[in-house]
């Protein structure tokens, strides 16, 4: 503690680089909120012949965005007086993604009849910084994430699962169905989004205490004969596989498709990351295309999304069941390079915009070049993550990083290219930008983990 109080006051180990990059979603939130109030006095009637003080919109109704931005820096105070060795480019990375995520409800809102959803997302954001920094304060030692892994799994676990049993309350044509109403002003709250991060953990932990034995596999045996197939002993392995199966089922039986592939992806992920070993890549893809083509089989909603994307531009299929998606690759080939400017399209057009399309709305205004921008910042976010499972000092952090990393890559790759009709369209949040609560709250806790883990003089078991 002394140690990081001395860092606070020297100037020389300030976290000075972590100040001056909070000056771009600074600066972003605001010129975006000065282009939409410019827009909306010029739709009410006012001309603007001449910009100038004068005529620009009142100071006051800034309000709410630069609490995001006093939000930041206080922060990074907070981040200069409990972790000063820690990633520098983490929180300002994260607060530009949340910045668009903002700035988005904001435009969004009003052509969708919330007039308020943008202040919502904004709410949302200042919770998910203080876990932000409640995470980075409580993971003052990673030993207790490691030795209650199991509890850590039993927990999400049990939320999907009362989610399951109330089913029966579920609308299927909402954005997602992994809703859990908390009883308080209407929240609700998504289990998946919590279950992603348990299990990230329970990998994690398991797999660091199994890693030398899950490297070693040995041959197979059946009786007397020995297959060419190196599998690790099934008491080693039984455990992962039952909590993915389980969890996988949970998911199919509540038609999130999109949820399903990404713990199958974080499963897929961990397991290479901890034993290195290509093998367990492909018996897993050799598994996902079994249980795809019984899915497909099974279920008729897959078979409804794998034709979608088939079929989207058929006359009967453009109006009705593909719909969404196909108004969604009109917004972005309406954006074109560099974008219709914010606030000047039209991406309410594409149903649940907020939520399954934010990218097509950032597609629209911003161009294609805003759209690799965004795409550009969530490549940086994972390359940090895994830098930071390289350096980490031990096991378990290491592979707590890289799963974390995972979850950001997979979501991001999954609902990019459910949104270019490059694959079917699934319901997973785009890190920091889709309007939602948990999403948001679940996106700061892991930030403020890879905080803590990218801190080796104050992280690492005790």
């Amino acid at each position: 503690m002394q140690q990081a109080v001395k860092n606070v006051f020297d100037i020389r180990r300030y976290r000075w680089s972590e100040l001056f990059l909070l000056i771009m979603p600074s600066l972003f939130i605001l010129l975006g909120m000065l282009q939409l109030q410019l827009i909306s006095a010029h739709n009410n009637g006012k001309q603007f012949n001449q910009i100038n003080l004068h005529n620009l919109p009142a100071v006051d109704l800034y309000g709410p965005q630069l609490l995001l931005i006093v939000a930041l820096f206080a922060t990074h105070v907070a981040l200069s007086w409990l972790v000063p060795n820690a990633d520098r480019t983490l929180l300002p990375i994260a607060g530009m993604l949340a910045s668009i995520g903002v700035l988005e409800a904001t435009r969004l809102g009003p052509d969708l009849g919330i007039s308020n959803l943008g202040i919502k997302q904004l709410a949302w954001v200042l919770v998910g910084i203080g876990f932000c920094i409640a995470t980075v304060w409580a993971t003052r030692s990673t030993r207790w994430l490691r030795l209650y892994k199991y509890t850590w799994a039993l927990v999400g676990l049990v939320l999907v699962g009362i989610t399951v049993v109330h089913a029966h309350n579920i609308s299927f044509d909402s954005p997602t169905h992994d809703q859990l109403n908390l009883g308080i002003g209407g929240l609700v709250f998504q289990p998946s989004e919590l279950l992603k991060l348990c299990l990230v953990i329970f990998y994690a932990a398991y797999l660091a205490e199994n890693r030398e034995i899950l490297a070693d596999a040995a041959p197979l045996k059946i009786g007397n004969r020995t297959f060419p197939i190196r599998v690790p002993p099934l008491k080693h392995l039984g455990p992962l596989i039952i909590m993915l199966l389980v969890s996988l089922l949970m998911f199919v039986v509540l038609r999130e498709l999109g949820v399903a592939l990404l713990i199958f992806g974080i499963f897929v992920s961990m397991i290479y990351l901890a034993s290195g070993r290509m093998m367990y890549v492909w018996y897993s893809l050799g598994g996902f295309a079994v249980g795809a083509v019984i899915a497909y089989n099974l279920f008729s909603y897959v078979r409804d999304r794998v034709a979608i994307v088939s079929t989207a531009f058929d006359p009967g299929v453009a109006t009705n069941k593909g719909y969404q998606i196909v108004q969604g690759l009109i917004a972005l080939g309406s954006g074109g390079i560099l974008g219709e400017g914010l606030g000047l399209g039209h991406p309410y057009f594409v149903p649940a915009v907020q939520t399954d399309f934010v990218a097509a709305a950032v597609g629209e205004e911003f161009g294609m070049a805003g759209l690799f921008a965004v795409l550009g910042i969530f490549m940086l976010l994972i390359y940090r993550s895994f830098r930071i499972a390289i350096r980490a000092r031990d096991t378990f952090e290491q592979l707590l990083a890289g799963g974390i990393g995972s979850i950001f890559a997979i979501q991001t790759l999954v609902i990019l290219a459910g949104n270019l009709k490059l694959m079917p369209l699934t319901g997973i949040p785009l890190p920091f930008i889709t309007y939602g609560g948990s999403s948001v709250l679940i996106n700061f806790i892991m930030i403020g983990l890879l905080l803590r883990l990218s801190s080796p003089a104050e992280s690492g078991a005790e």
